[in-house]
């Protein structure tokens, strides 16, 4: 026994065996603490990332986030202390503390980063090919500032003098935006499509005098098919600059017809054109009749104005419901004997001039 307390007391680079053995005790319990705690956590991330609980769930990913390598140089740290070491050794522990913190905290802020970008998403709509390009462009550049930010305060907290590499930082910064302004412009034009969420893959849309559907939403343009067939390649700044009109999601598709018939027609036979109509245009599904009135008395033809509104849903065509409605008049005017009008001329002949002929 007194061997071993003898061992004990023999001094190793200016420390105990006793100093080094509960320094080593310290390291083994802090780090198999946090390990035990990181495992507990990471077997719950998959239940937590279904749960409710926006705490659970970023909780969770902090967990999973924690790097091996920081619980291991924070455990050392700690473990150091009971310890004398030479001054620089001390330097180089707490040079090796202050990065680890460093990147376990840029880790957990780009955890967060994500947790937001990605719960914020969720809410928006589901996932297509073009938002997730967004999304990934908005991460990178979310997370080239953030590990710039922890990088400059961890060398600031060394002591080393960063005020001439910020300078130079701005500088170049500003260069370089100056340079791709325009690939700029569209890059956050496409993550302000895929967080606000103005239009989606599917939509129709009318940008201007260009109508089409939205096939693809990239990082530096907007893909339309238009109706002509063509396809119609966007810049996204563009399309954040003009009037867009979504087509995609309207309730209803207003609809205004102009019918005109004959003047010949009897009185009793205009006074039936309105409930006509109104009887043709809810024969239909979805539709919705609002009025038809005598608009005006043209100049060959009494002028009805039809309006009513056609449902629009997805896989249903507005076009197939204005034919048949269409369709429905031409066979109902026919019954009724009421005729369309079109322009005529006629000619009138004095009766004189046929008798000198």
């Amino acid at each position: 026994m007194k061997d071993f307390l003898a061992r004990l007391d023999a001094r190793f680079l200016d420390n105990t065996l006793s100093d080094w053995l509960l320094a080593a005790a310290l390291f083994v319990v802090i780090f198999l603490s946090v390990e035990f705690v990181r495992g507990l956590v990471r077997a719950k991330h998959k239940r937590w990332e279904n749960a409710s609980s926006a705490t659970l769930e970023l909780f969770g990913g902090f967990a999973t986030a924690t790097s091996r390598m920081v619980v291991i140089s924070v455990a050392l740290y700690f473990a150091e202390k009971l310890l004398r070491l030479p001054p620089r050794a001390d330097r180089v522990f707490e040079a090796v503390i202050v990065a680890g913190i460093a990147v376990q905290l840029a880790l957990w802020a780009t955890v967060a980063l994500r947790f937001g970008v990605n719960r914020h998403y969720r809410r928006a709509v589901g996932e297509d090919a073009g938002a997730r390009a967004s999304v990934g462009a908005l991460m990178f550049i979310g997370q080239l500032v953030i590990w710039a930010v922890f990088t400059l305060l961890a060398l600031d907290n060394l002591g080393i003098n960063i005020t001439a590499l910020v300078a130079g930082l701005g500088v170049g910064g500003i260069a370089v935006a100056l340079a791709v302004q325009a690939i700029l412009s569209d890059l956050f034009g496409s993550m302000s499509i895929a967080l606000d969420r103005p239009f989606v893959v599917g939509d129709a849309l009318r940008i201007d005098d260009i109508e089409g559907t939205v096939e693809h939403i990239g990082i530096k343009s907007t893909r339309l098919r238009s109706v002509t067939g063509e396809q119609v390649i966007l810049a996204n700044a563009d399309v954040l600059k003009s009037r867009v009109r979504n087509l995609g999601r309207m309730s209803e598709r207003r609809v205004q017809l102009t019918i005109g018939i004959t003047y010949e027609t009897p009185p009793e036979r205009v006074d039936r054109v309105s409930a006509i109509v109104k009887q043709v245009v809810e024969a239909q599904h979805d539709t919705r009749f609002v009025q038809c009135p005598l608009a005006r008395l043209g100049d060959h033809a009494l002028e009805f104005d039809a309006i009513y509104f056609v449902a629009n849903r997805p896989g249903q065509r507005h076009g197939d419901s204005v034919d048949a409605i269409n369709r429905g008049l031409v066979r109902a005017f026919a019954a009724a004997e009421i005729d369309f009008a079109y322009p005529t001329r006629r000619l009138l002949v004095e009766q004189a001039s046929l008798t000198k002929a």
